[in-house]
């Protein structure tokens, strides 16, 4: 009885000194405005394990092995606060008040950790764990009995009156185990009676949990024996809606066995739940550093030498520059951690050599943070199924679009999907969203619902130019400078940001370097094929982008003006009066997002006026590619005008930009009003 009374006191301690105290009196003001009465009152009380282990080890011993017996002894304090200060004159009895202890963290040791790719299957102590892993599926909130009042049916035993018998929920109990009519009275043994004009319903919702090394499997990884086993979550009232398809959380819980004849399914009552990130490398190689070093004297030249090198594993150097560079302009654009700040860089390689584009792509989705490739008979988006675990209402699963929020998701040829999944990838790109379907008939609820995702993720796709549809053999009203776009539709071509056309200048002149490349990978696996400048391994470009993802990039006044200045000058040369400008409002935000990213690329933590400037052509080459020409004329190649071998052929390629750059201002001249008042004549 003296440690029940010590203990006693050390929460009262601690509740006075963490605020605790004050924030329940504030709570029970609030009840007292309720004018109907309750069963039971739902208390929250935030407890740091660390800080309860100093005042009272044996106290702080319940709160992280026996978290019942500490609920009891909190229950107990909150009662007598209660009934000393007169703060709730409806609770008559101590089951009416019903404590949650929200932990606010768990010792940062093994014991404390649960692996969810290792969890245990058999019967063990019900007390908090910390898990880490990705949410895959979620249910719509659904009621459940917070708590409940029962009554004898014997009038004449005292307990047919008053609040005597009281359920609540405890964690790992299903409903039945709280309502139910097999209740007897504990002083008559009498059947009990639910008085159900006190029953208190809370929130709750049904979360899918795996373990976060599934996304490796999911990406570009051949098909193997690993199998992740899902692992269900139960989230209850103010956590609710805490937990978004895709994103990674920590989560503090209690592992509960949840027995529904004739199954036991395993499931964590959620106790507290945090974004959580993985590791990423925060420090560039050396090989990068000095390559940053060396190159200094250019704004251009540093990532003109990295997209030039890049991919080496799958083609040499020096072939498809500019969509290397566009694809590592949408990788360091990505961010796992942020995925709400993602500005949308999607690319579309058309080619006439699939296979090799594909590879590339698979290659480069390798060093995401988190990226997806989706597989044609899977699910783009969302999927709907019944949940199975006794609610009776939808589980929404994500699709690969959705588990590669804040990354990269790789669709590969597009030759390969339906009509109908092409129509939906359509409006996906253009309102980034995708929207659920669920029927309240089929699924127990009072009406339909549509329910709406954010996608948040980068699109990576490629059409296959050698395969050419009849219809497109037969246009003759092609705009000049506009490109065939052969299997892939012209709507779906405009609804992605970036249009690269895979070619080189001597036409197939690639086919020749790859069958070199191919075959000295195969006699010599392993060892260096190129020049040490142009020798960077993948692990080099896994830190640079994570390195460049993380950098915070400010806009400079020069490159503002310059995007704005082309924004404008574009709209206005690519407008007529019966169809409107072919240049969309989002092409800013484009312009805009893919500055940042070269000035990312590059290392630097301000946009200059020369990334803008490389936006303006990335942008312009693919406006052309699905538009036509317009009066500023770029050749295709423009960013990469001659082979990058040596250092003469960096200088020509500098001077090759600068004369764009002010062919760029010229147009803007010419065609913006008023941008001589805000671009400085060079």
């Amino acid at each position: 009885m003296a440690e029940l009374l010590e203990m006693k006191a050390a929460i009262v301690s601690y509740l006075d000194r963490s605020g605790g105290l004050q924030q329940f009196v504030e709570e029970c003001r609030h009840f007292n405005d309720f004018q109907q009465s309750e069963a039971v009152y739902r208390f929250c009380i935030h407890v740091n394990p660390s800080d309860l282990i100093e005042m009272d080890a044996r106290l702080g011993d319940y709160i992280l092995h026996d978290p019942f017996k500490a609920t009891a002894l909190f229950q107990s304090v909150c009662f007598l606060s209660i009934k000393t200060l007169s703060l709730i004159e409806k609770i008559h009895t101590e089951n009416q008040v019903n404590v949650v202890l929200k932990l606010t963290h768990l010792p940062p040791f093994p014991d404390y950790s649960l692996d969810l790719s290792k969890f245990p299957r058999g019967y063990g102590p019900m007390r908090p764990f910390t898990s880490e892993g990705l949410v895959i599926a979620v249910t719509p909130i659904t009621k459940y009995t917070q708590g409940a009042r029962f009554l004898c049916t014997d009038d004449s035993c005292p307990f047919s009156r008053g609040f005597h018998h009281i359920r609540v929920h405890a964690p790992g109990a299903t409903e039945s185990a709280t309502v139910r009519r097999a209740f007897a009275c504990t002083l008559c043994s009498s059947p009990l009676k639910e008085d159900v004009k006190f029953r208190v319903l809370g929130d709750k919702q049904l979360v899918e949990l795996v373990h976060a090394h599934t996304l490796d499997i999911l990406s570009v990884h051949p098909p193997c024996s690993f199998r992740y086993q899902s692992v269900t979550l139960f989230l209850r009232d103010e956590l609710c809606n805490s937990m978004r398809i895709g994103q990674l959380y920590r989560v503090v819980g209690i592992p509960a066995h949840v027995h529904q004849w004739p199954n036991v399914t395993w499931s964590i009552e959620a106790n507290s739940v945090r974004p959580w990130t993985r590791e990423n490398p925060s420090s560039v190689s050396d090989n990068f550093r000095t390559l940053l070093a060396a190159s200094s004297c250019s704004p251009w030249r540093f990532s003109a030498i990295v997209a030039n090198s890049f991919g080496s594993p799958v083609v040499p150097p020096g072939v498809y520059r500019t969509l290397k560079l566009a694809l590592l302009l949408s990788l360091v654009q990505t961010r796992e951690e942020d995925p709400d700040s993602l500005n949308h860089l999607d690319v579309l390689a058309l080619t006439s050599d699939a296979l090799i584009i594909d590879r590339l792509m698979a290659y480069s989705l390798g060093l995401a943070g988190r990226g997806i490739r989706h597989q044609v008979t899977g699910e783009m988006f969302a999927s709907l199924s019944r949940d199975e675990h006794g609610t009776g209402t939808a589980s929404i699963h994500a699709g690969s679009a959705l588990l590669a929020s804040g990354g990269i998701c790789l669709l590969g040829d597009l030759a390969s999907y339906r009509k109908d999944k092409m129509d939906a990838l359509q409006s996906a790109l253009e309102t980034r969203t995708t929207a659920v379907f669920v029927p309240g008939k089929k699924y127990g609820e009072d009406a339909d619902q549509q329910l709406s995702f954010p996608l948040q993720c980068n699109f990576w796709a490629l059409g296959d130019l050698a395969t050419s549809t009849k219809r497109s053999l037969k246009c003759d009203n092609a705009v000049l400078g506009s490109l065939e776009m052969g299997s892939v539709p012209a709507q779906i071509a405009e609804a992605f940001n970036l249009v690269i056309q895979c070619r080189e200048a001597g036409g197939d002149g690639t086919v020749l370097p790859l069958a070199v490349h191919t075959l000295r990978m195969a006699m010599m696996p392993g060892e260096p094929l190129y020049p040490a400048c142009m020798q960077f391994t993948t692990q080099d470009y896994r830190e640079l982008v994570a390195h460049a993802q993380g950098l915070q990039v400010e806009l400079s006044p020069e490159a503002e003006k310059l995007i704005h200045g082309y924004y404008m000058a574009s709209r206005r040369v690519r407008s007529d009066a019966a169809q409107g400008s072919s240049l969309s409002a989002a092409s800013i935000n484009l312009l805009v997002s893919l500055a940042e990213a070269h000035s990312r690329l590059s290392l630097r933590s301000r946009v200059l006026e020369e990334d803008a400037v490389v936006a303006v052509l990335l942008c312009e080459n693919s406006i052309t590619l699905k538009h036509g020409a317009s009066a500023l004329v770029i050749p295709p190649d423009a960013l990469f005008p001659c082979d990058l071998h040596d250092l003469d052929s960096l200088r020509r390629r500098d001077l090759t930009l600068g004369q764009l750059h002010q062919q760029i201002l010229q147009f803007v001249y010419a065609y913006a009003p008023g941008a001589a008042n805000y671009i400085t004549e060079e």
